[in-house]
């Protein structure tokens, strides 16, 4: 199946997100759709899946043009898409949330058939590599199974091409690799992908062809095998970007955050956390390193006063903030940027205006006593607006209405808009472009040569070994390794796999 776009132009108010874009995807290939937070490539894709409807322009799939107004329209041409943020009933099964809105039934009596289902998802889980249950319920599966499930529900309803949105965002690093090998037995079988992105290894790594988007317009396309990340990069951001991050050696001060014998359990009461020690000095970035899922995302949290301590205590700048609250903390002085931004980073359905102040709004000049100052609100946005260049039509609309990238934005504009004795930084960078990948680092930098203390965990190694002045190793919810900006690659790796450390579980490995 061919699919072309044809001058495709969308407006939002006075915005111009897409302006007279022509893509065309062939029958079994990889596309790659790159461009920054904001560029129109999400506008794109919904205009194809029939979210959106074009002001201008046409679709066309075989030569045929088409009318899309609906998911429905679109998957009813072969046309299916996952979404960055997966479009899951989190109690429900696979199969139910598989065969939601196409639900089989039995010849007789109309009852649902379920078997009929599982045979289905098992049909397809087999013929491309998925390994899907049907019977896992999918809010206990990791985020690499649960987009899985994304795709075999696009699959059983005869999807020709799938339309991935950032689908690396929030994968692992081994993730990311199972959803490269699900999309080339797709282009195997003749079936085509449009990879939505702004991760340059990764569109060298798996793409056939690329797009290049940038304020709404197309600005290059390229094959992986005649261009470079620079020359991607350049193309995406209209200039030059530096992927070094310069930085003078740190000059640590006083302690600012110690965490003595920390111990943490998830959601589900399970141990996340064991017996963990680290210390924070102002004018210095401690790492936390490690492969998903060791216990890092508890461990934030818990600083944070988000997850309760069941041992331990955390004190900051000398004071004891065992067991306080997140306002108690923010209070203190401490700055996060959460994993999840729209779980713990933005209150969705509050303006893009009002997200920027979440912390400050009972305080001058945002409020007096119990007078809110909208104006002053207002001036605050269009300020961050241009110094962190979030893309919106404007503050007033609800944070849900951005990009992942700029939701994303928001957060560090907020957070890095105040002063702050300590920075958590949960993935800082996920979900953003390279240019603004660039901007979070200098700005990390330079809250370090302020004065502040941060604590950043993140699971790109690249970012880490970067920006560390020391790095600290999580597995199994413990540290497992101490090291200094000098470490090689492959110590830290193998300290994230346990090998060459301590096993705080005390377990037998290898190495």
């Amino acid at each position: 199946m061919r699919v072309e776009l044809r001058h495709i132009t969308k407006r939002f108010g006075q915005m111009l997100a897409t302006d007279g874009v022509d893509l065309t995807v062939q029958e079994g290939e990889i596309h790659a759709l790159l461009g920054e937070n904001g560029a129109g490539k999400t506008t794109l894709m919904n205009v194809l899946y029939g979210l959106y409807r074009a002001d201008g322009g046409e679709i066309l799939i075989d030569g045929q043009p088409v009318h899309l107004t609906s998911p429905r329209d679109a998957l009813g041409v072969h046309i299916g898409m996952v979404h960055q943020h997966f479009m899951l009933v989190p109690v429900f099964t696979v199969a139910e949330n598989v065969i939601l809105g196409a639900e089989p039934v039995r010849r007789f009596g109309g009852f649902l058939d379920r078997q009929r289902a599982r045979e289905e998802i098992r049909k397809q889980s087999d013929a491309f590599g998925l390994a899907v249950d049907p019977d896992a319920v999918v809010e206990t599966l990791p985020v690499g199974v649960q987009q899985r499930v994304e795709i075999v529900k696009a699959l059983v309803r005869d999807v020709h091409l799938l339309i991935l949105d950032e689908p690396t965002a929030a994968l692992t690093p081994q993730e990311t690799e199972d959803l490269f090998r699900v999309m080339r037995s797709l282009r195997a079988a003749g079936r085509s992908v449009l990879f939505i992105t702004h991760k340059l290894s990764e569109v060298l790594a798996v793409a056939d062809r690329i797009t290049v988007m940038r304020a709404g317009r197309v600005v290059g396309r390229a094959v992986p095998e005649e261009t470079s990340e620079t020359e991607l990069a350049s193309m995406m951001v209209g200039r030059a970007v530096d992927f070094r991050v310069p930085k003078a050696p740190a000059r640590p001060g006083d302690v600012v955050l110690k965490a003595d014998g920390l111990a943490v359990t998830d959601e589900r009461g399970r141990p996340a956390v064991r017996d963990l020690s680290l210390e924070v000095r102002a004018r210095e970035i401690v790492a936390v390193a490690g492969v998903q899922g060791n216990g890092q995302s508890e461990l934030v949290r818990a600083l944070f006063g988000l997850l309760p301590l069941r041992a331990g205590r955390i004190t900051i700048a000398g004071k004891d903030l065992t067991g306080a609250t997140p306002h108690q903390m923010a209070a203190a002085g401490v700055g996060y940027i959460p994993e999840d931004r729209q779980r713990e980073g933005l209150v969705l359905s509050f303006s893009v205006a009002e997200n920027l102040v979440l912390d400050l709004c009972d305080r001058p000049p945002f409020a007096r006593g119990p007078i809110f100052n909208p104006r002053a609100v207002r001036e605050n946005a269009q300020l961050r607006l241009t110094e962190f260049d979030i893309r919106t039509a404007s503050t007033e609309l609800p944070a849900s209405t951005l990009s992942g990238g700029n939701q994303q934005k928001v957060v560090l504009a907020r957070e890095f808009s105040r002063p702050l004795k300590l920075l958590i930084a949960a993935q800082p960078t996920r979900g953003l472009d390279v240019g603004s990948t660039e901007t979070v680092h200098r700005r990390l930098v330079q809250a370090r040569d302020a004065g502040t203390a941060v604590l950043l965990v993140s699971t790109e190694l690249d970012e880490v070994l970067a920006l560390a002045d020391r790095i600290v190793v999580m597995y199994r919810g413990a540290i497992s390794g101490v090291a200094d900006a000098s470490t090689s690659r492959e110590k830290v790796g193998l300290l994230m796999a346990g090998i060459g450390g301590t096993d705080p579980a005390g377990l037998e490995r290898a190495g």
